[in-house]
Parts: C-alpha cells; sequence; structure tokens
C-alpha cells in the first residue's frame, strides 16, 4: 500500500468543538507534541479568521519542528472578485506558512443554494485561486467541501471540480464527508471515481455524525487516498472529526502502512492525554487504543484467559501505543482477577486458597450493598491491605453527626439566606480520641473539613489532599429516596489523583467511607 501522510486539525477544526478554547500558548504546545508524534501536515488555524489565530502564525518562529510542517486554512475566493484583490487569499500568503489548505465547495447544490451563485463561477473561483496561491509559492491542498454528498447528487459535476482544480496545479484534493452521513461503501465507490478523472494525490477528511468517521477513513485510504486529515481524540463540530489516536494505529497495525515510527506510535497515549488536558476535558476511558479502558479486563474468564495469552481478549499490545492492560475487580471477578490486580498494585496475596475466596467473597458482598472497585482503585487496594493480619490504619473512624439546618440556625460561612451544613467527627488516632466540628458549604463538604482537622494534628502533610470531584448514582430507582447509592470520589494532591468508593441507602454514609478512604490510602503512601 502507498505511503500515507497524516494532517491534523486540531488546533483549527478541533477547536471548533462546544466548549473548546485553545489559547495561543496551548496551540504552539500542541503543535510541538504533534510533532513528536510524527504528524506530516499541522493547520494551524485560519489566520484571517480571529486575532488569536493570528498571533499563532506570528508566532511560528517559536516553533523548532523536527518533522511536521504547518499549513494555514482558508477558503477560495469569493464570487466575482479577483483571486488578487481577495482578502481569504492575501492572508494565506502573509501568514508566513508553506502550505495553503483552501475549502470550495465541491457539490451542486451547495453552489447553487449556499455561495448564490453559479456553477461555472464555482470553477472559476477554484482555479483562480490554486493558481493565485502557486504564483505566490505556497503548495496547495483543497479541501472539496461536500464531495460525497455533491458526488451523490451529481457526480459529473463533483468530478469536474476535482479536474478544474487539478488542471491549476493543486497538489493534493482531499474529498471532504462535510456532513459525515456517508457510508463506507459510498466513500469507496467517490474515492475510486476520483481516481479515474486525476492523477493528483487524494486525500480524506471525515465528520463523525454517522459515527463512521473512522470507518470512512479507512475505506478511502483502501480505495486510494494518500493524505488522511482527521484530530487528536476526534474532537470537532458537531459529533466531531476523524479520530486521529484510532485512525493512525488501524494504519500502522493493521493495515500495514508505515505512516509513523514504532517509537511514535508508543507515545499516542500520551500525546492524547496531553491535549485532552489542555482542552480541560476529561480523556475518554473508553476510547479505542488510548482509553483507560481500552485494555482492561473485567470478567474472571477474560482475565484467565490473557494471563495464559494476552491475545486471547486482546487485539494488540497495548504496550505498542503507550498504553497498558489493567485489571478489573468487581462482583464478576474470580480469583485470577483479584491475585493479578494484587501484584498490579504490588500486593502479595499468594497465601492459601481460604483467603483469597474470603476476599473474592468480600468484594461482592459490598458490590451488592452499592460499592464497585472499576474505577476506585485505591479503596481497592486499602481492601487488600487490610485483609493483612498486621495491618495498622493511620486512623479509625468512632463516629460522625451531620446538622443541616435552614431556619433555627444560619451558616456562618455564607450569606444570611444560606442553609446551614456542620458536622462533628470523632477518629481514634494512636488511641487518641479526637472530637473536631466544621461548617461547610453542603453535608458533605462540612464531613470533608471536620475529618480533616481532626487528622491535620497528627498528619500536617494531609493539607495537600484536595476533593476534586464528587459523584453520586442512585442503584434502585425503584425505592425512590430509599434507594441504594454509590458515591464515587476523586482526590488530588496536586501530583497524582485518586479514587475511592463508598456505598449505603444513606448518601451521607456512603460519602463518609469514600472521604475516609481517600486519606487513609494516601496517609497509607506517604506517611511511611
Amino acid at each position: 500500500m502507498a505511503k500515507v501522510e497524516i494532517y491534523d486539525t486540531t488546533l483549527r477544526d478541533g477547536a471548533q468543538s462546544e466548549g473548546i478554547s485553545f489559547s495561543v500558548v496551548d496551540k504552539l504546545h500542541i503543535a510541538k507534541k504533534l510533532d513528536e508524534l510524527g504528524i506530516h501536515y499541522i493547520e494551524g488555524g485560519w489566520p484571517g479568521a480571529n486575532p488569536k489565530d493570528a498571533e499563532f502564525y506570528n508566532r511560528l518562529h517559536e516553533l523548532k519542528l523536527k518533522h511536521a510542517k504547518i499549513v494555514a486554512f482558508g477558503s477560495t475566493r469569493r464570487a466575482n472578485v479577483k483571486a488578487e484583490e481577495d482578502n481569504f487569499l492575501s492572508v494565506l500568503v502573509k501568514s508566513g506558512a508553506k502550505i495553503a489548505t483552501i475549502v470550495g465547495k465541491g457539490s451542486d447544490l451547495h453552489v447553487i443554494n449556499v455561495l448564490k451563485t453559479t456553477l461555472e463561477e464555482n470553477l472559476k473561483m477554484i482555479a483562480d485561486s490554486i493558481r493565485y496561491l502557486k504564483k505566490k509559492g505556497l503548495s496547495v491542498f483543497w479541501d472539496v467541501e461536500h464531495y460525497f454528498d455533491g458526488f451523490k447528487h451529481n457526480p459529473e459535476y463533483s468530478l469536474k471540480t476535482l479536474e478544474v482544480a487539478a488542471k491549476a496545479g493543486v497538489d493534493c484534493l482531499v474529498l471532504c464527508d462535510t456532513n459525515g452521513g456517508a457510508l463506507p461503501d459510498e466513500v469507496t465507490k467517490a474515492v475510486k471515481a476520483a481516481a479515474r478523472v486525476t492523477k493528483v494525490p487524494l486525500g480524506i477528511h471525515c465528520h463523525n455524525d454517522g459515527g463512521l468517521a473512522v470507518a470512512n477513513t479507512l475505506a478511502a485510504v483502501v480505495a486510494g487516498a494518500t493524505h488522511v486529515q482527521g484530530t487528536i481524540n476526534g474532537l470537532g463540530e458537531r459529533c466531531g472529526n476523524a479520530d486521529l489516536c484510532t485512525i493512525i494505529p488501524a494504519l500502522k497495525l493493521k493495515m500495514g502502512v508505515d505512516c509513523i515510527s514504532d517509537a511514535q506510535l508508543a507515545s499516542l497515549a500520551e500525546v492524547s492525554h496531553y491535549v485532552s488536558e489542555l482542552a480541560n476535558i476529561a480523556p475518554d476511558p473508553f476510547a479505542p487504543y488510548v482509553g483507560a479502558s481500552a485494555f482492561s479486563h473485567k470478567a474472571g474468564y477474560h482475565m484467565d484467559g490473557v494471563k495464559k495469552w494476552p491475545d486471547a481478549y486482546q487485539h494488540i499490545d497495548p504496550a505498542r501505543v503507550g498504553n497498558q492492560q489493567r485489571t478489573v475487580v468487581s462482583d464478576q471477578s474470580g480469583k485470577g482477577n483479584i491475585i493479578a490486580k494484587a501484584k498490579e498494585l504490588g500486593i502479595d496475596i499468594s497465601g492459601s486458597d481460604k483467603e483469597v475466596k474470603e476476599l473474592i467473597g468480600q468484594v461482592k458482598r459490598l458490590e451488592s450493598l452499592g460499592f464497585q472497585y472499576d474505577n476506585a482503585e485505591a479503596s481497592f487496594e486499602l481492601l487488600l491491605q487490610k485483609a493483612k493480619p498486621d495491618y495498622k490504619p493511620p486512623f479509625e473512624l468512632v463516629d460522625f453527626m451531620v446538622v443541616v439546618e435552614s431556619r433555627r440556625r444560619l451558616s456562618t460561612r455564607k450569606s444570611a439566606e444560606a442553609m446551614l451544613s456542620e458536622a462533628m467527627v470523632k477518629v481514634k488516632v494512636d488511641g487518641k480520641i479526637i472530637h473536631e466540628a466544621a461548617e461547610g458549604d453542603g453535608p458533605v463538604n462540612a464531613l470533608d473539613l471536620a475529618l480533616r482537622k481532626a487528622l491535620l494534628k497528627f498528619y500536617p502533610s494531609l493539607k495537600k489532599v484536595k476533593l476534586v470531584d464528587y459523584k453520586v448514582r442512585i442503584l434502585e430507582e425503584s425505592t425512590g429516596t430509599e434507594s441504594q447509592v454509590r458515591v464515587l470520589i476523586e482526590s488530588s494532591d496536586g501530583v497524582n489523583g485518586w479514587r475511592t468508593v463508598g456505598g449505603s441507602t444513606n448518601i451521607i454514609e456512603a460519602s463518609w467511607l469514600a472521604l475516609a478512604d481517600g486519606l487513609e490510602w494516601w496517609l497509607l503512601k506517604h506517611n511511611k
């Protein structure tokens, strides 16, 4: 199969995701990371669209890229305007980039209904724009917008746009499934038709509105495309773009396309998480290849199979994409899961079968009460530690009480209208009973503050630990307010994060158990 070049548009198309706004510094950092990954082309944005994108191109000199080439994005000239007088094109020339990607219409319906011009004028817009940029010394990629929809409605016209662009000297024709609704067989047919009318390299740019962006991209490569566009983590407008974190390993490991090196591929999970961090979104744990759950094993017989033969329930070696196998412990776990997970955590429980069976029984009993250890490994590690006969906890929970009042007493922490939440806790440390109280913004926060107040006297380093996320799930909706609830808490010390779980029919008790586990786990790790 021919060599395939990877074109990343995270900084432009990906930034159009709802809720995402990259700063200029973010964009520069991501560009460097994409270069390290081995991406061939990085689209930085539309230089004339906004001050932020303009500044990015003004700071291109700060990027010391070893591999990638920066591309400026723009549009064909406007209808009935000369190319040399069109601002859309002039900003591309002034951007400092050596390559320009311009978008233009490849669908007759869009020319008529959106551009409100003639089909002939659209062909002139395409040709004039390409010739102008080529005369200015730029390489030109043309994004053939709505090509697949146009091909279905009027294939003759869509193919004619490709021929006109090829004659004008375009360097790559990027066929776009802009609405994201094409099917793989339609993509195959339309790409092959394009290959029959031009020898110019073909590219593919797919959106994910039908959930098929990756499949359509791979189908296009099989049909002859040698230029692949997408975004890290599939970021993009509406349902996103084709996800390069899935496409790249599929090309390299499944289709034998050596698009990046083995060493670069091994950094894929890191790059995925890096972009999520700068986008201020949580990484998708279920993302193929790079997600935390992509190679996790929960069912006992799955774990047993993987131990005997890693390929039994894994389609690739996770290390090849920078990921790792995880053992998940739950009420579906068997002896193999418990022992494997303990080994992952550096805990030896290779004692009698009776001890392991007791642990399995305890996990299943606790999960029936609302606990779940899939995503609360800190609580599970504590469960293993507490099973040891010589385990000495850093503190013991004695009792707690929470008061919530709205009329008799008001909170001193808020305005006069605020509801009072006060917690009192008793804990034992080194044989001493500590009794503390605290007000908080709600009962859980009050509990958290009171517990810390008691423990900080003995463990001042706990000041580093913060509660960063708190989730409650009702497990038995049919019983209403009497339902079993599960509380999942995420804590952080500013460097590492960990999750703990509590379960009860009482939401305060479930929260208390998860809070206490979070602090006990950290003390176990850092107070030796």
